[in-house]
């Protein structure tokens, strides 16, 4: 069994969410549905899946309301259920920066196709910001970029007071992996008095699907919010590893310690984990086994 998968997000005024929130949820009575979506006054964003036409139904649904295909829409397939259950859940933001003067719906960065982005990092007078977190970077990023080691988007705007001057530095490019993060990290910053900030159209995936590997300032693997863990160019499969206990990328040393047990702990967790959390997980990972899953799809979000 195929199921179809669309990864999806527009920064769009939504009203009256309750009401879609039921209308989309009652899709499941009639297709084999699953993943998450999010609604806030400021969007749409998620992952879904569905093995029998499910997917059409709900992109005609955000299309015919929110005119979801002006946004961002990838497809991809897979050969398993790659999600639990179908969510619809209500939000205050679609992605969390919790700084209501980042409004894309108001101001937003210079977007910068895939084909363009490797002149415009080129320039010596660009600084090149990675928005994603930590656990994200590990595996990949591009050539001479920052990486602000941050563990949730919500310590960005602190990144940026304490290192970035809107006086000093003049040009800001911004990338992460589909390109939400860096809509509301450049409307944030144009807030903050900088004038001149781009953002990767598209994000990384998009860079990798279009930029061949002998023309690409890409390094390592993509981050990727499913099963895959990461994607290389092309958006292949990587080799990039998971603990799916507690969500830290693994590294060949890592997977050779004797604290790794797959799909439960790894040298990062496990001396923090107590014999009741270890059940759980192994019950949870077991459980997982059985229907195909992994704990990464579980709570998969494009983002």
């Amino acid at each position: 069994m195929t199921y179809k998968i669309a990864a999806l997000y527009r920064f769009v005024s939504v009203q009256d969410i309750p009401r879609h929130r039921e209308a989309l949820l009652a899709l499941a009575n009639e297709f084999d549905l699953c993943g998450t979506l999010l609604l806030a006054p400021e969007g749409v964003n998620g992952t879904i899946g569905s093995s029998n036409g499910g997917v059409d139904a709900v992109l005609k649904y955000l299309n015919a309301h929110f005119e979801i295909m002006k946004g961002e829409v990838k497809f991809s397939e897979s050969s398993s259920r790659p999600f639990l259950r179908y969510k619809v859940r209500e939000k205050k933001e679609i992605v969390t920066l919790r700084q209501p003067q980042a409004d894309p719906t108001i101001q937003v960065g210079t977007y910068v196709e895939p084909e363009d982005w490797n002149d415009l990092i080129s320039d010596p007078d660009v600084i090149l910001i990675d928005t994603r977190n930590d656990y994200e970077t590990k595996i990949g990023i591009f050539e001479h970029a920052i990486d602000p080691d941050i563990q949730t988007f919500t310590q960005f705007p602190d990144y940026v007071e304490r290192n970035l001057d809107p006086q000093k530095h003049k040009k800001i490019a911004m990338f992460c992996t589909g390109g939400i993060r860096c809509e509301k990290a450049s409307s944030y910053m144009l807030a903050q008095g900088f004038e001149n900030v781009y953002h990767l159209k598209g994000g990384i995936l998009k860079y990798l699907e279009t930029i061949p590997a002998d023309q690409s300032k890409w390094q390592g693997e993509c981050f990727v919010f499913d099963r895959r863990v990461g994607v290389k160019h092309g958006l292949e499969e990587g080799s990039a590893k998971l603990c799916h206990g507690c969500r830290a990328t693994l590294s060949t040393h890592d997977l050779q310690s004797p604290h790794y047990e797959f799909g439960v702990t790894c040298p990062h967790c496990y001396s923090h984990v107590d014999a009741h959390e270890l059940k759980i997980r192994r019950e949870r990972h077991d459980y997982l086994m059985r229907h195909k899953l992994t704990a990464k799809s579980v709570v998969a979000v494009s983002s």
